[in-house]
């Protein structure tokens, strides 16, 4: 079979080279898929680099993201069959709750292989049934970027249609947040760099679209505009908390999610302490998590955000297209 790894001691696009291995078998209580897509997050351009994931003595395959069907299961695997077909699930030994100090750092990094490969041998418990109607692509963008938006959105500080959320920027994680925050019946006020992706945003259900390029001091004209809104999905990280502090309202939440803007500046944090407001951090998410995010997908027929497919051949590109101007939603690629 074919499969791709990230050479030990080597970063970037140099180091993705391909192989060719035996197909795996499954173990007691493992099943083996056979991977028909998986997606790109931004997670996996830092394991690449060497910044996050990478140990100095192996080579790992990446991605955590991948969709595909079961083709054998090991000895003592009673819940799945040949040819269910199935997700990956980004975290291990975290099924419900907060989490805990054995989920590991997830797929494709360090120890765990991920699943750039055709066939990925999986602990029985680390798959999880694709929603209904969708095809493979569409399920392999489910385990990161979905089950995070999930419990960004759906976790912590409750929201109802009585909320307002704010979401930033077009990524997998923000559309997704936008779609789920939705479903709750909130309104959903998005930041973008782009005013060329305002209307694609609005039609996703977003109520205002704001151009932060254009308005250094966005928190204020959405404080001004809301009054405050009860959740902020963060992406930013320090580089837009300011923002984030001005644009929450009393008793709301910041779910920091991500880190892509730059270093602080300027940060009141008496805000906080002012508005009893709360900063929750947000790792992908649990199996209770993705379970409820799925039912809510069939519940509401929501169908994620793909910017662009690629064949696993063009993978090189797949990871360049990650730093694309127009990115709007996720990048998938079929083997």
């Amino acid at each position: 079979m074919r499969r791709w790894v990230l050479k030990q001691g080597v970063t970037g696009m140099d180091g993705l080279v391909e192989e060719t291995v035996d197909i795996p078998e499954p173990q007691q209580g493992e099943v083996r898929m056979r991977v028909r897509a998986v997606s790109l997050n931004r997670r996996d351009q830092l394991v690449m680099a060497g910044a996050l994931g990478r140990l100095p003595d192996r080579d790992v395959v990446p991605l955590s993201d991948g969709a595909g069907e079961i083709d054998a299961v090991g000895p003592g695997v009673t819940d799945w069959q040949v040819g269910d077909r199935v997700a990956s699930l980004f975290f291990a030994n975290w099924v419900s709750g907060p989490a805990n100090p054995e989920i590991g750092a997830g797929l494709g990094a360090f120890h765990e292989d991920g699943m750039l490969a055709e066939y990925v041998v999986l602990p029985a418990e680390r798959v999880v049934a694709m929603p209904e109607g969708y095809d493979f692509e569409e399920a392999a963008t489910l385990p990161c970027a979905g089950v995070t938006a999930w419990n960004a959105v759906r976790s912590g500080h409750p929201i109802d249609e009585t909320s307002k959320v704010l979401v930033m920027g077009s990524g997998g994680v923000s559309l997704f947040s936008l779609l789920f925050a939705r479903t709750a019946g909130a309104q959903v006020i998005a930041t973008t760099g782009h005013d060329a992706k305002a209307d694609d945003i609005r039609k996703l259900g977003a109520s205002e679209v704001i151009n932060y390029r254009e308005n250094a001091e966005w928190g204020a004209q959405v404080l001004q505009a809301t009054g405050g809104v009860d959740k902020i999905v963060e992406l930013g990280g320090l580089g837009t908390m300011a923002q984030s502090l001005m644009a929450v309202g009393f008793g709301g939440e910041i779910a920091l999610v991500g880190m892509l803007a730059g270093p602080a500046e300027g940060l009141d944090v008496m805000l906080l302490h002012g508005k009893g407001a709360n900063i929750r951090g947000v790792a992908v998410g649990s199996l209770d998590m993705y379970r409820d995010m799925k039912a809510a997908i069939e519940a509401n027929d929501i169908r994620p955000p793909i910017y662009k497919r690629f064949g696993v051949d063009d993978i090189k590109s797949a990871y360049e297209t990650l730093d694309a101007p127009d990115l709007f939603g996720k990048i998938v690629v079929t083997l």
